[in-house]
């Protein structure tokens, strides 16, 4: 094998050519080589129409990045395992926890990575803040993650699909950093979930959450936020609050301003990939996944005005 990891991206939507494309071109040690996609025809890279056109007439590759909806992942993931490459899975690395297991024991015998990669945890702000709050006694957790559809994922009507998450394509992205920053397993308590009355996945959702001390969680997911996004998580702590903002760019210890940073997630994400594809590991936590299948089983579903994108 190539001491370059050669990429593939598969599903070459918005997600693909705003993060992945410019990530991988910053990576040292990694490069793509080619894009499948049934529709989109990249300028410059090899293109198939599907993966098992790339394995069979494309050009060598070690790894396969999965950016499609996540309802055709686990498919993609098993048949990229199979042929002896490594595997990066997009969040949510699939549209359910069962899947899952199977493609870890195939990476495990086939002896290749497989990585959920969880983005915004490598944003900037969140290893300091999992230090900072070490040492912190923890008293309450505050969530706002509210965005407008419109403009982050415009005409992406799989997102309302059954199995396409809804709000909880993004909220995923808080419940990730919440469970990397706090120290002890949390779980979800009860769930509120808004369905537009023509969508099969919420719109919105309200969850009360804890860990086994019985720390007050709440999280508040919304699509309809017109004008800026709002991604912050408020801890308030002994000393005053700590607060990550803009999705993990910014980090505040009550008014000092300890990190304010640029969006180099996925960089950072890479580098992880190619790192764990040469130790021969996986990294696979299904821990915000789990919490977003305990919202939908717990949760209350509640019907709101139809929605059109």
């Amino acid at each position: 094998m190539s001491d370059l990891l050669r990429i593939a991206i598969v599903g070459f939507g918005e997600i693909a050519c705003r993060q992945h494309v410019p990530a991988i071109a910053k990576t040292s040690g990694a490069a793509l080589v080619a894009v499948v996609d049934p529709a989109k025809t990249p300028p410059g890279l090899p293109h198939f129409r599907d993966l098992q056109e790339l394995l069979r007439d494309g050009p060598e590759i070690d790894a396969v990045a999965l950016c499609t909806p996540p309802q055709l992942r686990h498919a993609l993931a098993a048949a990229a395992l199979a042929a002896g490459k490594h595997v990066l899975l997009e969040k949510p690395p699939g549209s359910t926890l069962s899947e899952l297991a199977p493609l870890i024991a195939a990476a495990q015998e086939a002896k290749r990575t497989l990585f959920a990669a969880w983005h915004s945890r490598y944003a900037p702000a969140i290893g300091p803040a999992r230090k900072l709050l070490a040492s912190r006694t923890i008293n309450k957790v505050t969530i706002v993650w509210k965005e407008d559809v419109r403009v982050w994922h415009p005409g992406q009507a799989w997102i309302f699909e059954a199995g396409g998450f809804g709000v909880f394509d993004p909220g995923i992205n808080a419940l990730s950093i919440l469970t990397e920053i706090l120290p002890q397993q949390v779980f979800v308590r009860s769930a509120v979930l808004d369905f537009p009355a023509n969508r099969e996945a919420p719109i919105a959702a309200d969850l009360e959450l804890s860990d086994e001390d019985g720390l007050p969680i709440r999280a508040e997911f919304d699509f309809r936020q017109t004008g800026p996004p709002s991604w912050d998580i408020v801890c308030e702590t002994e000393a005053g609050p700590v607060t990550l903002s803009k999705g993990g760019r910014q980090l505040r210890d009550g008014n000092r301003l300890v990190v304010d940073a640029t969006d180099e997630e996925y960089p950072a994400l890479y580098r992880r990939f190619v790192a764990l594809t040469s130790e021969g590991k996986s990294d696979v936590d299904l821990a915000p996944l789990r919490l977003v299948a305990d919202s939908f089983m717990l949760g209350r579903r509640r019907l709101v005005e139809a929605f059109e994108d």
